[in-house]
């Protein structure tokens, strides 16, 4: 399958995955938090691993530059610390309160922007190689699943109609597709490669300054193993799924 095939059909995916917030209809808020808090200490293992497994070796191979793959990773850390800085994206992961209209879309302008760039993370990576565009998806999907949860909560909370929140978390998600094809048409004319380490910079930004501190905070030791063993499974997937790449 070519790469824009790749690309359409992620796309498509991405589509269905901003369904998924409708789940919160049927959950308890005590579930609700429960589920929520375990696939964030998944996708945060799945984006690390993405990320160093993934990304970062490819990197070094398509550029050969360890110093410029090196600034560019910090360029992605960069990039996600200003976005959540200056735009305020409201992760999933935090409490679901009440908030006032404008901030209910602030989050869906702040969601498509982030979806824009996961899809040029992901674009660039099957234009280099469908293997790493699989790898890249995954990571991206298992962060988009609870993202779409919590944004979906949030939109309900602020008084949106289900239908109205299933509707314009869909339109949301079609700059994914946006993203990727402005990568897969600029690699006609440029080397798209050079996203590559954005991208994983960007993916332990989110990992490592977004989720994971919201997983360290439980109490227990059995919910902190718990959390750790989903932790390890997000990131012991894209390990096995590199290991049959190979």
């Amino acid at each position: 399958m070519s790469s824009l095939g790749w690309i359409v059909i992620s796309s498509i995916l991405l589509a269905l995955i901003s369904l998924s917030g409708g789940l919160v209809l049927f959950l308890s808020k005590k579930r609700f938090g429960g589920l929520i808090i375990y696939l964030v200490s998944f996708s945060a293992g799945a984006l690390l691993s993405g990320a160093i497994v993934h990304l970062l070796p490819e990197s070094f191979e398509e550029i050969q530059n360890s110093f410029l793959v090196s600034l560019l990773v910090l360029g992605g850390v960069v990039l996600f610390y200003v976005f959540e800085q200056f735009v305020h994206w409201h992760h999933c992961h935090r409490q679901v309160e009440s908030h006032i209209h404008p901030v209910s879309y602030l989050i869906l302008v702040a969601d498509g922007i982030h979806n824009a760039i996961d899809g040029l993370a992901v674009g660039s990576a099957f234009v280099v190689d469908y293997r790493l565009g699989i790898a890249t998806l995954i990571a991206v999907v298992a962060h988009e699943i609870p993202q779409e949860l919590g944004d979906f909560g949030v939109l309900i909370h602020s008084g949106w109609s289900a239908k109205k929140a299933l509707i314009f978390n869909l339109l949301s998600s079609l700059t994914f597709f946006v993203g990727a094809i402005v990568a897969y048409f600029a690699s006609k004319a440029v080397d798209v490669s050079y996203l590559l380490p954005v991208a994983a910079g960007s993916f332990i930004y989110i990992a490592a300054v977004d989720l994971l501190p919201q997983v360290s905070q439980m109490c227990g030791q059995k919910t902190r193993f718990a959390h750790f063993l989903s932790f390890v499974i997000g990131a012991g997937l894209l390990v096995v799924l590199k290991i049959l790449f190979e």
